[in-house]
C-alpha cells in the first residue's frame, strides 16, 4: 500500500525507461515524483526499483524528446523542465562507436556519447597515442560520398567486420585527464626516432591505452595498399561543389554524438580538421606523423586536392616506391644513425616554418637593415582581349613589396610600379622539366583580384623570390627568421622534381612489381599505360631512394603543403547582396572569396586583420568585420553556419599554442571562440 503522504498534492507519474541486458527486468519503470525532486535523487529511486545489482556509476539520463543529458545532478526535475509527458532514458554514457581512421583502418572502441565532441575527440586520441587531439575532430559521411559505395554493395557483398582493430575492452574513463607531464619531452620514447617503430622496451607513455604493441604499429605503419578497383569506387570529387560536400559533415565540438543523432556502433570518420600540425615529434608522434601522411595520401588520391603530373610522380615515388616498401621490410626496424636523426629534425623544423607553428624567434626582425632583393626577371600580365605580354624589368623586394623598374640604372628614381604583396594569394606556376619558374601573384584591390606573374631565371632566384612572396603575403619581411628555411624547403622540393633519366632505373620496368594505378590518381592511369607510369615513378624515386622511413613522409607532408589548394576546406555560400553562389575558401590563415564557375579567388580576407566575427541564428548568416571598414556576411548553402563559425575560431584558438605553455588545452577557451550563442 501507498499512503497518501507519497501522492502529495504536487507528485506526479514519470515514465523511465532503462537500457540494461537483464531479459527478466521490466525495462519501463512507472516512478512517482516531485517537481523539487534532483536528478541524483531521481536515479537513487529508480536504481532501488529495480532491485538488480550492477554497476550504475556510467549510466545517466537522456531526454528523447529535447535530445539532450541531464547530466547536472543537483538540478531539481522543475529546473531541467522535466514534467510528467518527458520520456527519460537511463542508459550508458559509454558507448560503442566505429571510427574509420586516415589509414582506412578502422578501429572500434568505447566512446563518451555524453562528452562534448572536443572532450570525446581527446579521449580518443589518449586510446591512440595521437598527440594534440584539438587539430582532429569527426566527421560524418554525407548521402552523396556514399552513393558508389552502395551501387558496389548491390553487385558483391563484402565483410564488414574483417577489418576492424577492436579496442573495445577497456574503454577510456569519462573523467580522465592527462597529467601536466603527459607529453614531456624527458619522457622515455616509445618508438624509434626515425623508423617510427614501438620500441620493445615498453609498450605505450598513455597508461590507460589499450592499445598493444601490434596494434600499435597498426597505426603507425602504412600497409599494402588497396587494390586499384577499390580505388575506383572511392567518392572522387570532380567539381568543386563536389569538394564542398566533404565538409559538410563535420560534427559540432559543442555538442554531445547523442545530441547529433549518433546512434552505438554507427561508423564516422575521424581525420584532421585543421590543417596546423604543431609540434611534430617523431619520437613520439610515430601515429601521428603515419596518419597526417596517410591524409594527404589519400586526398592525393583521390583528387581531393589537385596537383601537376610532375608533382604527381613525385607523391607515387614517395608514398609507392619508398613508403611502401620500407614498411614492409626489414629496413625499417634498424635503429637511427645520428645523421639521419639530423636530417628528421631538419624536415621537422622546415615542417613547422612552413605551417607556421609555435613562436619561432623574432630577434631577426629588431635589426634595422631589412635585407632586400633586387634582380632582372619578367613580369607576364594577362589580357582579356589580347595575348598576355611578357617584358623584363628589373625588380626590387623590400618589407612586404614588389617594385619595378624599366632597368637597373633607373632604380633610383620612381618605379613603373610598386605592388603591395601583404594578404595576397602566391601560387607556384612551376614546371622543372621544361625549367619553367613562375611565381602567380593574386593581388587584393577594391574590385577583385589584380593577377601578375613573375618568372625567374632558375632554381635558385625562384626559391629566393618565391620565400619572400609567401612571408610577405603574411605580413612578414625576409627579416623573418623563417625566411632562410622557406628558402630551403622551396630548393628541397624543386629538387625532388628534378630527376634525370638513369637507363639503370629504368631499364626493365616490367621486372618490379608495382601497380602504378595504386600511386597515382584514376586520371593519370587513364592518361598513361602502366608501364609508361612505372617507369616514370622509378625515374622519380632516384631523387628519394636514400630517405629513410619517417623523413619520406615528412618529405610527402611537406609535398603536400607545398600545393596551392593545401589546407583549402571548401563551403558553397551565398554572400549579402549577391545573386549568385560563390565558393568559399576557409585556411588557418584566411578565407578567399573563389568563383565557383571558374575557380578563380576573388577576394582574400587575412585572420590577422579580423576584428570580430558573429552568427545570426535567426537567419543563420555568419558576419565578419576587418580593419579598415570592411566588413562582410554570408549564408551557408552547402553545410550549417555553425561548421564555418567553428572553423574560424577553431584557428585563432590554434594559433595561440605556444612551446612554451603548458601543453594542457584551454577547452574554455576553445568553446568561447567556436561555441557562438545560439
Amino acid at each position: 500500500m501507498i499512503s497518501s503522504n507519497d501522492y502529495g498534492s504536487h507528485s506526479w507519474e514519470l515514465l523511465v525507461t532503462v537500457d540494461h541486458q537483464h531479459e527478466e527486468v521490466q525495462k519501463e519503470l512507472l516512478l512517482q515524483v516531485t517537481g523539487d525532486l534532483h536528478i541524483g535523487g531521481l536515479m537513487l529511486k529508480l536504481v532501488e526499483q529495480i532491485k538488480i545489482s550492477q554497476d550504475w556509476s556510467d549510466y545517466a539520463f537522456w531526454w528523447e524528446q529535447k535530445k539532450c543529458w541531464l547530466l547536472k545532478t543537483h538540478w531539481t526535475l522543475d529546473k531541467c523542465g522535466v514534467q510528467a509527458d518527458a520520456k527519460l532514458i537511463f542508459t550508458t554514457q559509454h558507448k560503442m562507436l566505429r571510427l574509420r581512421l586516415p589509414n582506412m583502418k578502422t578501429v572500434r572502441l568505447k566512446v563518451s556519447f555524453s562528452s562534448m565532441v572536443f572532450k570525446a575527440v581527446s579521449d580518443i586520441c589518449k586510446i591512440l597515442n595521437i598527440r594534440r587531439s584539438e587539430e582532429l575532430s569527426l566527421l560524418k559521411q554525407s548521402g552523396d560520398t556514399l552513393k558508389k559505395k552502395k551501387k558496389k554493395d548491390k553487385n558483391s557483398k563484402e565483410p564488414v567486420t574483417e577489418d576492424i582493430l577492436n579496442l573495445c575492452n577497456s574503454p577510456v574513463s569519462s573523467g580522465l585527464s592527462g597529467s601536466p607531464g603527459l607529453y614531456s619531452k624527458t619522457m622515455t620514447p616509445i618508438y624509434d626516432p626515425v623508423t617510427g617503430s614501438p620500441a620493445s622496451s615498453t609498450i605505450t607513455w598513455f597508461s590507460d591505452s589499450p592499445l598493444t604493441e601490434q596494434k600499435c604499429s597498426i597505426l603507425a605503419f602504412s600497409y599494402p595498399n588497396y587494390s586499384p578497383e577499390a580505388l575506383a569506387e572511392m567518392y572522387q570529387p570532380r567539381t568543386l561543389a563536389d569538394k564542398a560536400k566533404l565538409n559538410s559533415g563535420w560534427l559540432d565540438s559543442s555538442r554531445s554524438l547523442m545530441e547529433q543523432g549518433i546512434l552505438e556502433d554507427d561508423q564516422l570518420l575521424l581525420r584532421f580538421k585543421y590543417y596546423t600540425f604543431f609540434d611534430l615529434n617523431p619520437k613520439y608522434d610515430a601515429v601521428r606523423i603515419n596518419q597526417i601522411y596517410e591524409q594527404a595520401r589519400w586526398a592525393i588520391l583521390s583528387e581531393e586536392i589537385d596537383c601537376t603530373e610532375e608533382e604527381m610522380l613525385i607523391f607515387a615515388a614517395l608514398q609507392a616506391y619508398h613508403v611502401s616498401k620500407l614498411s614492409l621490410s626489414s629496413e625499417a626496424q634498424d635503429f637511427a644513425s645520428e645523421s639521419e636523426v639530423d636530417e628528421v629534425e631538419a624536415a621537422l623544423s622546415n615542417l613547422e616554418v612552413t605551417l607556421e607553428g609555435g613562436n619561432a624567434s623574432n630577434i631577426l626582425e629588431d635589426i634595422t637593415d631589412i635585407p632586400k632583393l633586387a634582380d632582372n626577371l619578367r613580369l607576364v600580365r594577362p589580357r582579356k582581349l589580347s595575348l598576355k605580354t611578357i617584358k623584363p624589368y628589373w625588380f626590387v623586394f623590400k618589407d612586404t613589396s614588389v617594385s619595378y623598374f624599366k632597368n637597373k640604372e633607373s632604380a633610383q628614381g620612381e618605379p613603373i610600379e610598386k605592388l603591395n604583396l601583404k594578404g595576397c594569394e602566391v601560387v607556384p606556376d612551376v614546371n622543372v622539366a621544361a625549367k619553367k619558374f613562375g611565381i602567380k601573384l593574386l593581388i587584393p584591390v577594391a574590385d577583385g583580384m589584380n593577377e601578375v606573374y613573375l618568372r625567374c631565371d632558375n632554381e635558385d632566384q625562384y626559391a629566393r623570390w618565391m620565400a619572400a612572396c609567401v612571408l610577405a603575403s603574411k605580413g612578414k619581411t625576409m627579416a623573418d627568421s623563417s625566411y632562410n628555411p622557406e628558402v630551403q624547403k622551396i630548393l628541397s622540393f624543386l629538387k625532388m622534381k628534378n630527376w634525370t633519366i638513369s637507363p639503370q632505373a629504368v631499364s626493365d620496368p616490367e621486372s618490379t612489381d608495382m601497380k602504378p594505378e595504386c600511386f597515382v590518381s584514376l586520371r593519370y592511369t587513364k592518361k598513361y599505360k602502366p608501364k609508361q607510369l612505372v617507369a616514370r615513378i622509378l625515374e622519380a624515386h632516384q631523387n628519394v631512394s636514400q630517405m629513410s622511413l619517417v623523413e619520406a613522409k615528412l618529405r610527402f607532408i611537406q609535398a603536400w603543403q607545398s600545393l596551392p589548394e593545401f589546407g583549402l576546406s571548401y563551403y558553397i555560400v551565398r554572400f549579402r547582396g549577391s545573386k549568385k553562389d560563390d565558393l568559399l575558401g576557409v585556411s588557418y590563415n584566411r578565407l578567399i572569396r573563389i568563383d565557383i564557375a571558374t575557380g578563380d579567388p576573388i577576394t582574400t580576407w587575412r585572420f590577422s586583420n579580423m576584428k570580430q566575427w558573429n552568427v545570426n541564428w535567426e537567419i543563420r548568416q555568419v558576419a565578419i568585420e576587418f580593419d579598415q571598414n570592411v566588413s562582410i556576411a554570408f549564408t551557408c548553402l552547402s553545410a550549417d553556419c555553425k561548421i564555418i563559425h567553428e572553423y574560424i575560431g577553431g584557428y585563432i584558438f590554434l594559433s595561440t599554442r605556444s612551446k612554451d605553455q603548458n601543453e594542457t588545452l584551454d577547452e574554455d577557451l576553445f568553446h568561447k571562440l567556436t561555441g557562438g550563442q545560439e
